[in-house]
């Protein structure tokens, strides 16, 4: 289908202007996600994950939303649209991406400063003049684009159990590569860039990303560190190796954990119709019809970056493939529990699919398949509904 036929497309300022399509604004249109539903229930029958929800939509409305399966293989509380899962690496984007996003709209960031000068201790910590020189020249937009350099992963929650200690683990940490040369998806990189934009926002994260975005959005299933009185609505995660028994409520990332939970790459829990809620905005933000994202902030966010053109991304999100083979302009993110959003700013799309694949065990890889397959699915029945009401 061509695109620019059905959405009107006009290229502004190297962005995309897109018209609404004739059946969002109130024309009748059939929107089939059968095979989508399918899809969702036969990944609990090839145990991808005991339960999930999805919700799909655009700017203007939710189009499509469901639950299914359990919270466990054992005959567990079966998955309702309130379920609250925990987001993992999700985070990065709909808490840490989406506050710089605020701070940007509000002119108390600059993406190209060096991150020195808003975390002087990380470039104290530097073990040689050659390392401090290196953490010198990195940026935040380095941060947020995986290309600063840090290491991807260490196990610092085996020695640390503060947020400060992890903090302080981390910068003591040496570099792996010079800065903005090669793309590396680092945790550590966005736990600094969390800390950074609670020292620019003058609050903590935890409080930001409140105040900023999820109060703003009335995402009010969105948080950190849930209450006890929230676990009854979160399902199980991994079986923890020293106890036997399931991490529930508490952030699975083991650094995660160590900091807190108020770490900038994991640690939000949320239902997938917050999400959509905040997809949604994002997607206004792209027509010009968002006070908290500004077309032009998006447009600088959603950009590629080409510090390494084998990463493919955007500040925090990665940029996926098209029909053609080529990189955009969908952008997407996961998370590591089983969680995703896609965004697709050509079809003016969402989709946010939450499940619990790490029960009871990590070693489970089925849900890759069913995201593709899903999005398959949902944009084949979007496209079919938009064609359907462009005959008429």
């Amino acid at each position: 289908m061509n695109w620019q036929h059905t959405f009107q497309l006009s290229l502004l300022s190297g962005g995309i202007f897109l018209a609404s399509p004739a059946w969002a604004q109130g024309e009748p249109a059939t929107l089939d996600f059968t095979a989508a539903q399918t899809i969702l229930e036969q990944g609990i029958e090839d145990r991808a994950y005991p339960g999930c929800t999805v919700t799909v939509g655009t700017g203007d409305k939710v189009l499509w939303s469901a639950a299914c399966g359990r919270f466990d293989y054992a005959d567990g509380a079966a998955v309702e649209k309130t379920t609250i899962y925990d987001l993992a690496s999700v985070t990065k984007v709909a808490g840490t991406t989406a506050v710089y996003m605020r701070l940007a709209a509000l002119e108390k960031v600059q993406l190209d400063e060096p991150v020195g000068r808003h975390l002087p201790e990380f470039i104290a910590t530097a073990a040689t003049a050659e390392e401090k020189g290196r953490r010198e020249r990195i940026t935040l937009e380095h941060l947020l684009t995986h290309t600063a350099g840090l290491v991807s992963w260490k196990p610092f929650y085996k020695s640390t159990t503060s947020y400060a200690e992890l903090l302080a683990a981390i910068c003591a940490t040496p570099l792996e590569s010079e800065p903005g040369r090669n793309y590396r998806y680092s945790d550590p990189g966005m736990i600094l860039a969390g800390e950074i934009a609670a020292r620019l926002g003058g609050k903590p994260l935890v409080q930001l990303e409140r105040e900023l975005v999820f109060g703003p959005l009335q995402m009010t299933n969105t948080c950190r560190n849930p209450s006890e009185r929230l676990h009854a609505r979160i399902p199980p995660t991994e079986r923890l190796p020293d106890t036997g028994e399931f991490v529930r409520g508490v952030v699975h990332d083991e650094n995660a954990r160590a900091g807190q939970g108020i770490t900038g790459h994991a640690g939000l829990f949320a239902t997938a119709e917050d999400l959509g809620k905040f997809a949604a905005e994002m997607l206004r933000g792209l027509e010009g019809r968002s006070q908290l994202f500004p077309k032009p902030v998006m447009e600088d966010f959603l950009r590629e970056r080409d510090f390494d053109r084998r990463s493919h991304r955007t500040l925090g999100w990665g940029l996926t493939k098209n029909d053609s083979g080529s990189f955009g302009p969908a952008i997407s993110h996961t998370g590591f529990t089983g969680t995703s959003m896609w965004l697709d700013p050509e079809r003016r799309l969402y989709i946010v699919l939450l499940t619990n694949r790490v029960h009871p065990t990590r070693d489970n890889n089925r849900i890759n398949r069913v995201r593709g397959e899903l999005i398959a699915a949902v944009t084949t029945a979007f496209d079919a509904a938009v064609a359907s009401a462009g005959q008429r």
